[in-house]
């Protein structure tokens, strides 16, 4: 519901702010007063185009701040968005001078389209223009799903078009690219088959040039294994005879100097150690061994490894992950290229979305008939007697997301006529009685809170304003509703009444609006009626009126704070 508006230098507005209540207000005025003024300013709010063109004369800059209470589904909107969520949403708009527009959401800067998708969530606002985007297909179908109930169908019906087209893209490629695929294919074989054959392992490159280095230097190594053996165990020249010689002589000498019997164990342990380290040298020289075969198949693999690295044009270390890089990909141009199942994937998501379009199909069917049969009724108590109205469901050639026929509104204007598509319907009075029906019978499956009628009333009076009185009423009961209407009979049937008139100040003309109270109230239905408003009998007329249509009880009217 929409809490609160508040413009500033906005068109004849210098500056206003109304609160609202539930239930339906009019909003009434002489011709030229600006009664379209709040609804303007409101579209603007709600992320409408606009430019320096609504700014007051003279004025910098235009403001407008609509505030509503935040319904259920937009809070996650909100949220998602990045936006503050709460009890009540605010929606902001600036525009200057220079035509330059700034957008608020909750006090955070906000997009236009920001704006349009939380305004699509609080208010429909109903005009004779805003009526006519019925006569598009896709329009007709989300007025006709929502009457139905069909969220659900829809959206599986979406879902089931976007798997059928991914599915159908894979094919058409595949097919596109068979040969180029094919070629790609035969390559990736043939240089596995040579990778397959080395299967280099990722530990394995390091290992095999140590392994290649030790059986190319074997010869090498014995001998100087042997040299090693010799310098440390010779029986004259060794180094271990040389320390056993050492440590006698330094044995005598400490007979006769004690303090040198620590040199003396200090040899013996070097004896010890140099005697470990020749069974250590004994036992390479023993494992040593030329092997001229083993070489060979070393330095073989090692001739095949480095060649493929060279065709590859990558270090030799970084085979193995090419080799594990090229099945990988030789699994998936098999599998991509497999166009048996490609096509089966594609005939099953077909058949899928068949049986999905087929569901929505039913749902609106039947929902169809029931908003034909409701909008009919209502045209015969909207002074179009005899007039018909339809909806067509003309089957397209191939399943869209949105389903598997085009959704279009025909209407017949009077008894014999021809159905026709909404949007050739030429009386801009018919459109609004249509759309009125319309919002009336498809009411209960509206989610947003506010709707609003702008001229509505064109081109009727009579019994039939009554009528549409009593319809806005009812609307009223269980949602906002404000309405602009030149009828006396319609602003009978509200709840609460918003009057708009011009006034001069300072050599400029401004529109003010006022909240009515019931004296007020009753002075302004008199002047709607005609004549002489200051005379009893229109007074009393009016009186009449408004004791007859006897609204349904809701809040107060709210008052309006300032106005031009």
């Amino acid at each position: 519901m929409l809490r609160r508006l508040h413009i500033r230098e906005f068109v004849l507005v210098d500056e206003l702010e109304l609160e609202f209540g539930p239930g339906f207000t009019a909003l009434t005025g002489e011709t030229g007063a600006g009664k379209s003024i709040l609804i303007d300013a409101l579209k603007l709010a709600l992320g409408e185009r606009g430019d320096a063109s609504v700014l007051l004369a003279g004025a910098s800059r235009a403001e407008i701040s609509a505030e509503f209470d935040t319904p259920p589904e937009l809070l996650e909107w909100l949220d998602g968005q990045g936006f503050d969520p709460g009890d009540s949403v605010l929606l902001r708009r600036v525009i200057d001078a220079q035509g330059r527009s700034r957008g608020f959401l909750n006090g955070s800067p906000a997009t236009l389209a920001q704006l349009r998708q939380a305004g699509s969530l609080l208010v429909d606002i109903h005009g004779q223009h805003a009526w006519q985007s019925l006569a598009r297909s896709d329009a007709a179908a989300e007025l006709l799903d929502a009457y139905a109930g069909a969220g659900a169908e829809r959206q599986a019906c979406a879902q089931a078009w976007r798997a059928w087209r991914d599915a159908d893209a894979r094919l058409r490629a595949a097919r596109d690219d068979a040969g180029q695929l094919q070629r790609e294919r035969e390559a990736l074989e043939i240089e596995l088959a040579e990778l397959d054959r080395l299967a280099p392992r990722d530990d394995e490159w390091e290992p095999l040039n140590a392994e290649h280095r030790r059986l190319a230097h074997a010869a090498e190594l014995i001998e100087q294994l042997q040299a090693a053996g010799a310098w440390l165990d010779d029986d004259e020249t060794g180094a271990l005879r040389m320390l056993a010689r050492a440590q006698q002589v330094l044995q005598s000498a400490a007979g006769i100097d004690a303090a040198l019997q620590p040199l003396v164990e200090q040899l013996d342990q070097l004896r010890t150690l140099g005697a470990e380290l020749g069974h250590e040298v004994a036992a390479r020289l023993r494992q040593a061994d030329v092997d001229p075969q083993r070489l060979a198949e070393v330095d073989a693999r090692l001739s095949a490894w480095m060649a493929q690295a060279r065709r590859h044009r990558i270090a030799p270390d970084a085979l193995p992950a090419h080799w594990q890089d090229a099945r990988a990909r030789l699994q998936q141009l098999q599998q991509g290229a497999d166009l048996d199942a490609l096509a089966a994937a594609e005939r099953a998501a077909q058949a899928a979305l068949r049986d999905a379009a087929q569901r929505l199909s039913r749902r609106r069917a039947e929902a169809a008939r029931r908003l034909a049969a409701g909008v009919r009724g209502l045209l015969q108590e909207l002074g179009m007697k005899g007039g018909d109205f339809a909806v067509d469901l003309r089957a397209l050639p191939h399943i869209q997301a949105t389903g598997a026929e085009a959704v279009e509104l025909l209407v017949a204007g009077h008894a014999g006529a021809e159905l026709r598509p909404l949007g050739r319907v030429a009386s801009g009075g018919e459109l609004s009685r249509i759309a009125l029906a319309l919002a009336a019978t498809t009411a209960a499956q509206q989610t947003v809170g506010t709707l609003m009628f702008d001229e509505v009333d064109a081109g009727i009076g009579g019994a039939v304003a009554h009528t549409v009185g009593r319809l806005l009423g009812a609307l009223g009961t269980d949602r906002q509703v404000l309405a602009v209407t030149h009828l006396a009979q319609v602003a009978a049937a509200a709840s609460q009444h918003l009057q708009v008139d011009k006034t001069s100040r300072d050599g400029q003309t401004l529109s003010r609006v006022t909240c009515l109270d019931d004296a007020a109230r009753v002075r302004e239905i008199a002047r709607m009626l005609g004549g002489d408003a200051a005379s009893e009998v229109a007074l009393a007329h009016a009186r009449e009126m408004l004791g007859a249509a006897a609204p349904a009880p809701s809040a107060s009217p709210r008052r309006a704070r300032r106005s031009g």
